[in-house]
């Protein structure tokens, strides 16, 4: 197809059009990528994350970031297959809704919602400290923390509003750079033999991988995924998403695992296998970790080019997280599980305008919160926000699987057993794993003392959805509905 079809509209009170569709044959395999790519960061996932899977378990790290990737791999079989049938922004909460029914869908609604809001304003208060720090370090600007996030929150809120391919513009010279810029300094480590290690394969055995830190070290290398459902909740601006869904879900999950994979075995070979779990257990305070093996093997300049994309990988994830949570609210509003004035578009750009200012008003009123109550920007807010928002994202992805089995198996689906039923189980398994790391360790994830209290929302929001959907009779999450 190469026009742009017309989104569904309808004549409001005031005879202006309400537009309650997002406009059709916008995204390619690759734009819906990109913004799964966005969302993941592949860049602030290797040098914020990754040093916690080193002191976690070593060497093995990039093997158990492949064991992570194949996780996913095997979820999306099942979340592939189904998104041949369903082409919906919902994302899971239509999954669920079309494998458990609607009130399923609504309580899956309501912690996929605080899912988005825990992540997102976790990923703002880092973000925040990053940026401050760059300015006052390397540009001698000593701007307030607040001020550069209040700028940064409505720059994105902005772009989000515009529309998608003003964020796909950006956000593909954001990743170019920062994926460009990993690509260097992987070159970089082996032209140099390797480091002390010489580009071993001692991480990759049995015996490194199953290690006493290994399901700490999963848990962090699974949280590292976070956004791959942009893939799904894309589909209605996805030009033939029959098969442009299917194609971006396994093109992006096999770059991000690999890209994981390569880039902390080249940084463990550089590093030295015997010491690199107890360096980077010494590092994870300073944030040092990954800088320092870069200026140690490509120098200082390279190490000061890291750290301004970190931050500009920062912003393009907060972008991607922008617009997939949009078209979350989007659909949301439209099936009637939240204020209906969410479920519109714009006549003009066919983008969920008012579910974007609304979530960047909802992003600026919690910040705000923890600001007054002046809450430290990474022990508190991001650590507390960030274990909430994964213990939530853990709880949809077993419901989905769930929902998974039982829409296939009622549908008869003519695609073998493996797809249906063997590969949907295997990833409910292994999600029901994570999820019990997730919880048994809570504390490690930053959910500490008071912040355990927080776990009480993931409950409380799915029952308020649950009761959305009892009251609300007309509640509907359709499979089609682009």
């Amino acid at each position: 197809m190469s026009g742009a079809e017309p989104a569904p509209s309808t004549l409001g009170a005031s005879g202006a059009l309400t537009h309650t569709g997002l406009q059709r044959n916008r995204l390619g395999v690759l734009g819906v990528t990109f913004f799964v790519v966005a969302a993941v960061a592949p860049m602030a996932a290797v040098v914020g994350g990754s040093p916690v899977v080193f002191a976690s378990i070593g060497a093995a790290t990039p093997a158990v970031f492949l064991l992570a990737g194949a996780l996913f791999a095997v979820f999306s079989v099942g979340y592939v297959t189904m998104s041949r049938r369903i082409s919906n922004a919902g994302g899971f909460v239509t999954y669920v809704a079309s494998g458990l029914g609607t009130r399923a869908g609504a309580a899956a609604a309501g912690v996929t919602v605080l899912f988005y809001i825990a992540v997102q304003c976790a990923l703002w208060s880092q973000y925040g400290v990053f940026v401050t720090q760059l300015f006052a370090e390397r540009f001698g600007l000593p701007v307030p923390r607040v001020v550069l996030l209040l700028a940064s929150l409505l720059l994105v809120t902005a772009l989000t509003a515009r529309g998608v391919d003003v964020s796909l513009k950006v956000l593909g010279a954001l990743l170019l750079l920062e994926v460009a810029t990993f690509v260097v300094l992987d070159v970089g480590i082996l032209l140099q033999g390797g480091g002390p290690s010489g580009g071993s394969l001692a991480g990759f055995t049995p015996d490194a991988v199953l290690a006493p830190g290994l399901g700490v070290a999963f848990l962090f290398c699974v949280s590292c995924f976070t956004g791959f459902e942009a893939t799904v909740v894309f589909s209605e601006e996805a030009r033939e998403p029959r098969r442009t869904i299917p194609r971006a879900a396994y093109l992006s999950i096999g770059f991000v695992g690999l890209f994981y994979a390569f880039t902390t075995w080249c940084l463990s070979t550089a590093n030295g296998l015997e010491t690199v779990q107890a360096d980077a257990g010494e590092k994870l305070a300073s944030g040092t970790f990954v800088p320092d093996i870069a200026a140690r093997y490509l120098g200082p300049g390279f190490a000061t080019v890291l750290d301004f994309l970190v931050v500009t990988s920062f912003l393009a994830m907060l972008i991607g997280f922008h617009n997939l949570f949009a078209r979350y609210v989007f659909a949301l509003g439209r099936a009637g599980a939240i204020p209906a004035v969410l479920g519109r578009t714009s006549a003009r750009t066919r983008t969920p305008v008012p579910a974007a200012l609304a979530i960047g008003a909802t992003e600026l009123v919690v910040l705000g919160g923890f600001e007054i109550a002046r809450a430290d920007p990474i022990a508190t807010t991001y650590f507390w926000l960030l274990a909430l928002g994964t213990a939530s994202l853990l709880v949809v992805l077993l419901t989905t699987c769930i929902a998974m089995l039982l829409f296939l198996s009622r549908s008869r689906v003519e695609e073998g057993v493996w797809r249906t039923t063997i590969a949907p189980a295997l990833s409910a398994v292994g999600f029901v794993v994570v999820l019990y790391l997730a919880i048994t360790n809570y504390a490690l994830l930053g959910g500490a003392g008071a912040g355990a209290w927080l776990l009480l929302g993931i409950p409380l929001l799915a029952v308020l959805g649950w009761w959305r959907a009892s009251v609300r009779r007309d509640l509907s999450f359709s499979t089609d509905l682009s």
